[in-house]
């Protein structure tokens, strides 16, 4: 067997190594938050955190009580790594990062809370999309959030500060900060900072207009973002302006790459893939290219608030299935990454490429973070709405996903960790036995699942089929059926 990747090898490892009644006693005693100093700063994390920075070479100081706890992991590691051949010093260059270890003592936490699970089921989200406000300086035609101006109900900063803690204190290993257009919010980078401080993974995702002018970006960098996704749906300036209500935006979104691209800030440039601009595809990757972009992700669009408006526009099964062929022959032609949020990309690539590619969970490979992600693709398992995912709106509302809108609690009345845990919705999204229609018996349903906010979009039922699939396309001929029966009434 040749050498793997390490964090694909540690992962597949302790799988294997954990999933028995002794590991498991011992994984649920290091999920306990303890106090040690690491490299001369005191932190409060679990157990396991810190057993993964003493094995990764930091200078950990921890009461005696964890010294066995440390010496445990860092068997299981080794053995892990030794049994499927994978690279020790990826592993502790990767363990390095305070993110990396943050999502690592999750997913221990998982296995010991869960077992082992197809997919796998983590005690808390790996991600949380924060809608951070209401606000925006664009009027974009599928906009999920109906952005325009701030609501009056919305986090206070004291309260904002409050959800870093409630987050930390979960174990989430990332947040992406969305909107509205987080970026022109006055609290934007006050909060940055506090999450970068407990060590959480920061990604923002704009329409790139502020960030045009570089010491913004320079500063949001300095502050602790970690990673930008840019909307451009469209090579040209025109279209893309038209389609987000704003002139001049494609060229601030384009300068905002650009910026990301001298700065080195890890980035990607986010396409929302609709009939309006299925044929550019080449165009829209040339033009990545061309600016020397890392990574482009074409979003999956779902009719949702203002996108309700503009259903039509949405891809055929037939359609979706092309593109995502497409794509996958594309990423392996040109020197950048192309994924995109369909869950079904899962089974497109293991078709095309003889692997599962992330959808939610990616970053460009040239950094630790992005390889634990990569290697979390398969076993986290496509869509993971509810289950490894979810997203918080302005006013403190919990919900699976921004573009599925059905609240299951708020962080000003209950904390995070107890949403994340009783919720009856998220508990039935983590079960694919509750799905319905194809998708419960598909084969790759462990790999993809459907999107759940798609499912509800269309037929009001977060557990229906996702009629974006091929698999179900009698289900979008149906839907199809009604539409125009509906038009002649």
């Amino acid at each position: 067997m040749s050498e793997r990747g390490g964090m694909s090898a540690l992962l597949t490892g302790i799988r294997v190594g954990f999933n028995n009644p002794i590991t498991r006693t011992i994984l649920k005693k290091m999920s306990k938050r303890i106090t040690c100093i690491v490299d001369g700063k005191p932190m409060t994390e679990r157990i396991s955190y810190f057993a993964m920075a003493k094995y990764a070479g930091l200078d950990v100081k921890c009461p005696w009580s964890a010294s066995l706890y440390n010496a445990f992991l860092s068997v299981i590691l080794d053995v892990a790594l030794m049994a499927f051949k994978g690279n020790k010093e990826e592993v502790r260059e990767a363990l390095k990062d305070p993110a990396v270890r943050r999502g690592m003592a999750l997913v221990l936490e998982g296995l010991g809370k869960y077992g082992v699970t197809v997919p796998q089921k983590l005690p808390a989200p790996f991600l949380i999309v924060w809608n951070f406000t209401n606000m925006c300086n664009l009027r974009c035609k599928h906009c999920y959030q109906r952005a325009d101006k701030p609501l009056p109900d919305e986090l206070t900063l004291d309260e904002k500060l409050d959800v870093v803690r409630q987050f930390d204190e979960a174990g989430v290993a990332a947040v992406a900060l969305s909107g509205g257009e987080p970026t022109i919010h006055p609290h934007f980078y006050k909060v940055v900072e506090a999450f970068s401080e407990r060590g959480i993974y920061v990604a923002v995702a704009t329409n790139g207009w502020l960030f045009a002018d570089k010491k913004y970006l320079v500063k949001a960098k300095e502050k602790g973002v970690r990673y930008i996704e840019v909307s451009v749906d469209s090579a040209d300036p025109k279209k893309h302006d038209e389609f987000r209500g704003i002139p001049g935006s494609w060229k601030r979104a384009v300068q905002t790459l650009r910026n990301a691209v001298d700065i080195k800030l890890n980035h990607a440039m986010a396409v929302t893939v609709t009939k309006n601009n299925i044929d550019e595809i080449d165009d829209i990757l040339n033009l990545a290219e061309e600016i020397g972009v890392w990574r482009v992700v074409f979003f999956n669009f779902v009719p949702v608030g203002r996108g309700k408006e503009i259903m039509d526009l949405d891809l055929s099964p037939e359609e979706r299935e092309e593109f995502m062929k497409k794509i996958a022959k594309e990423m392996t032609k040109r020197k950048m990454e192309i994924y995109t949020t369909a869950p079904q990309y899962s089974r497109v690539t293991m078709e095309v490429l003889g692997t599962t590619l992330p959808t939610h969970f990616s970053a460009p490979t040239d950094t630790s973070y992005s390889k634990v992600v990569s290697a979390l693709a398969e076993f986290v398992g496509g869509c993971g709405a509810g289950r490894i995912y979810a997203a918080l709106e302005p006013n403190g509302d919990v919900t699976p996903c921004v573009f599925l809108p059905i609240v299951v609690g708020n962080v000003r009345q209950k904390h995070f960790r107890e949403i994340w845990e009783t919720s009856e919705l998220f508990l039935k999204l983590r079960d694919r036995n509750n799905l319905s229609g194809y998708c419960k018996v598909c084969p790759y349903r462990e790999v993809c699942g459907g999107c759940r906010a798609r499912a509800y979009a269309y037929f009001n039922d977060p557990l229906a089929p996702d009629p974006g699939c091929i698999f179900n396309k009698s289900s979008w001929e149906e839907l199809k059926k009604q539409v125009a029966e509906v038009k002649v009434l």
